[in-house]
């Protein structure tokens, strides 16, 4: 997979190509942390950021639906893919700088290991090629930086890196 999803998209020459990096992005939405993190977010007592996340997650859905059916080299789905890149990476930012850190600091140290091994089962299960974990470690989904995610420790840490 591109080291950026959404670049990939755009960058396609052929309407062939854009659809089959549209595929491999909606696999990596798709193969996102709803049913892992959200829940134990909520349960530290942050529903309204789990309710919030569930909607933006669903609205994306929606939106590659959509995109799915139209002409990928029309002028009208690179608008429409424009907004759904800004809503996707408004997204991944809250979840990686906001979210993540409060879920590792409010959830019993117990629950770190049990979410991370979540984490890279879900992930693992829409994408192929062996461990989710090391998987989705290859790349940021907002930046496209090199990750690596072990545990949910592993989430903190990349929450709290510095920005290049």
């Amino acid at each position: 997979m591109h080291a950026d999803p959404h670049a990939a998209v755009k960058v396609a020459t052929d309407a062939d190509t854009r659809r089959a990096r549209l595929k491999e992005l909606g696999a990596l939405l798709t193969g996102h942390l709803e049913g892992v993190i959200y829940p134990p977010l909520s349960d530290v007592g942050d529903t309204g950021h789990a309710t919030m996340a569930y909607t933006e997650q669903a609205a994306a859905k929606m939106q590659m639906g959509l995109l799915e059916r139209m002409n990928p080299m029309s002028e009208d789905f690179e608008d429409k893919f424009g907004h759904l890149e800004g809503a996707v990476t408004h997204h991944v930012y809250e979840e990686e700088r906001k979210w993540f850190t409060e879920l590792y600091a409010s959830a019993p140290d117990a629950d770190h290991a049990v979410i991370a091994k979540r984490y890279s089962e879900e992930f693992n299960c829409y994408m192929s090629g062996g461990d989710g974990a090391a998987m989705f470690g290859g790349v940021s989904n907002a930046t496209g930086a090199p990750q690596r995610i072990n545990s949910s420790k592993d989430l903190v840490h990349r929450s709290s890196a510095p920005q290049t």
